[in-house]
């Protein structure tokens, strides 16, 4: 059937991912060794009772047919013995899981370490061209899937090892003829499991890619509720998700399916070596070369071997799926740094702080440039208003200038320096920005106003929730500045959001404002207050404005009119709408038949 069809086959090296998982055991190793140890402890002892229980045996047949009595003193001290073994087998064995637990959930916990510092050392154009919810995937399912295999398959891996080579030796040691017919059979099984893997390695990979598929439509439906509630998109959506769905069912079946068969084929082994032991064991004992007991202790190896086999055969599958979750999670921890950065801090404005593009070119693919050949200064305390269709580049330009992006060609300079002479953190703390989709943490609406600015005390927060205006409206709230929020919560409104955000970027006292599209949806009174705001914001700093609605930007010292990544022209809003070129289009277009057209 297609749903359950064949997949491609794995282009990548999921033993190579194995063996990179293996190595970062290495800070683990004593607790490995421990493992090891304790293993081995509980396997000896579990390999020496079979043994015991056959002399026991012997020591009774041996009483009853010489007639001289059971050895009751003989028998109770093997008794003894055995439940001695039994009771180190289960401390052993409890023990080393327990150690291995540690060490695999010490794993988990630098694997999410590592995810999330490597979230931090991005590229945003890599971020950009990802599907979020398959990158969440990545760092939450994929982790925990590897987590959770190397539980399951740590201590027991070692246990099963030790088991099949001691049981092994234990059945040559008693009748190597015997172990040689019984383990005629096992070869078969071998085969048959070996082809078992290599189907199940392309399943695995799919599933755990089609998982990230399937969280990437969650992700977006419920970041995108309110416009696929809107535009009637639901029924669209749960197509989607239903085939993305169906495709993770088909790979998860056909992945576990394959796996489940690796038991039922060695239980099948194990019951056709129970045929040749009974067959040739009972031929043995007629012959007198082997003991009642030592059959009934050749039997008990020879299930005792078919478990650990078992247990091989399935933790080998097991580990085709945590190996398709290390492929995933190490091609994202593989990704490309943001370029080496410097250490040399950029100073305070002070007096200067003139900006300056020349000849700024950039693409965000070689040969589709966005932004040509930009040259533009802005002097210390200007406000820079940047307009133009969808696609023009305006919120690219600001881009460059936070260094998010590295230009192609040309120079970005702060008073005659390059701006890539100076730390990105250093050149971003000097900055506030404020987005028109607001972000707010889970957090006190005094944590989120207090986000970045790690000195601030609450009086700097109120100071600048009421330098903003948004001090009254916290204060109409049950718990005011403690008043808990997270930036889906219906506790504020959208532009009392952007009022919080703005009052955030007051208080971090940058030398640069940015504000990308901060007033296109909010209300006229709140944007009256956001502009109030912004102008008591803007004294003294330098301010870039990207906005689509030319009535809030009418007082910007510079207007950039940008077209297809070119700054086609510049100046103030009186002297492009006397020069009647692309703003003066713009510009009537909003304003046609209103009394502020020209």
């Amino acid at each position: 059937m297609a749903r359950f069809g064949s997949f491609e086959e794995p282009t990548k090296d999921m033993k190579g991912a194995l063996r990179r998982l293996a190595r970062m055991f290495r800070s683990e190793l004593l607790r490995i060794i421990g493992v090891l140890v304790l293993t081995l402890v509980g396997t000896l002892a579990m390999l020496l009772t079979p043994k015991l229980l056959g002399d026991a045996t012997n020591v009774v047949v041996d009483g009853i047919a010489s007639g001289s009595g059971v050895d009751f003193s003989s028998l109770g001290r093997l008794s003894l013995i055995i439940v001695g073994l039994y009771a180190l087998h289960a401390v052993a064995n409890f023990s080393g899981g327990a150690l291995a637990r540690i060490s695999v959930q010490n794993l988990g916990s630098r694997l999410r370490r590592d995810a999330q510092q490597k979230i931090d050392r991005l590229p945003l154009a890599y971020i950009d061209k990802q599907a979020r919810g398959d990158l969440l995937s990545r760092v939450t399912n994929d982790i925990d899937n590897i987590v959770q295999t190397l539980m399951q398959t740590l201590g027991q891996s070692f246990y099963a090892l030790y088991m099949v080579i001691g049981v092994l030796s234990m059945m040559f040691y008693l009748s190597w003829s015997l172990a040689l017919w019984s383990l005629f059979v096992v070869p078969f099984g071998l085969l048959a499991i070996t082809r078992i893997l290599k189907r199940s390695k392309p399943a695995f990979r799919e599933q755990w890619k089609r998982t990230g598929d399937v969280s990437t439509i969650i992700e977006q439906t419920f970041t995108g509720h309110d416009v696929v509630a809107i535009y009637g998109m639901e029924d669209d959506i749960n197509v989607a998700f239903d085939d993305a769905n169906e495709k993770l069912f088909a790979a998860g079946f056909r992945g576990y399916f394959l796996s489940m068969l690796a038991q039922p084929l060695m239980g099948l082994v194990s019951n056709l070596s129970f045929v040749v032991i009974a067959v040739v064991g009972g031929i043995q004992v007629l012959h007198g070369t082997l003991t009642i007991g030592g059959i009934q202790a050749f039997i008990q190896y020879s299930r005792q071997l078919n478990n650990p086999v078992a247990m091989i055969a399935s933790m080998a599958n097991m580990l085709q799926s945590a190996a398709a979750s290390s492929e995933r999670l190490f091609d994202f921890l593989d990704t490309a740094d943001i370029s080496a950065d410097v250490s040399e801090q950029l100073p305070p404005f002070g007096e200067r702080g003139t900006i300056e593009f020349r000849d700024v070119d950039f693409s965000y693919e070689p040969g589709k440039p966005v932004i040509q050949s930009l040259n533009l200064k802005v002097v210390r305390g200007s406000q820079v208003a940047i307009v133009g269709p969808t696609g023009a580049g305006k919120t690219t330009l600001v881009n460059l200038l936070m260094r998010f992006y590295n230009i192609d060609s040309g120079a970005i300079c702060i008073d005659d320096v390059d701006i890539r002479s100076y730390s990105r953190q250093s050149l971003r703390a000097r900055t506030g920005m404020v987005l028109q989709d607001t972000w707010l943490f889970d957090g006190t609406i005094a944590e989120n106003i207090g986000f970045g600015a790690k000195n601030a005390t609450f009086d700097d927060v109120v100071a600048a929730a009421q330098a903003t205006g948004v001090d009254h409206l916290i204060r109409q709230l049950p718990d005011g500045y403690n008043t808990h929020i997270d930036d889906n919560d219906g506790t504020l409104s959208t532009g009392e959001k952007q009022l919080v955000t703005i009052a955030r970027a007051y208080l971090a006292d940058p030398d640069i404002l940015i504000l990308d599209e901060a007033t296109s949806s909010v209300d006229t009174r709140t944007e009256m207050l956001v502009q109030h705001a912004m102008s008591e914001l803007r004294q003294g700093r330098t301010s870039f404005v990207i906005a689509h609605r030319l009535s809030t930007i009418r007082d910007a010292d510079i207007i950039l009119v940008m077209v297809n990544g070119n700054v086609v022209e510049q100046g103030d809003h009186h002297q492009l709408m006397a020069s009647r070129g692309a703003y003066y289009d713009l510009y009537q277009a909003q304003f046609t038949g209103s009394s502020e057209a020209g």
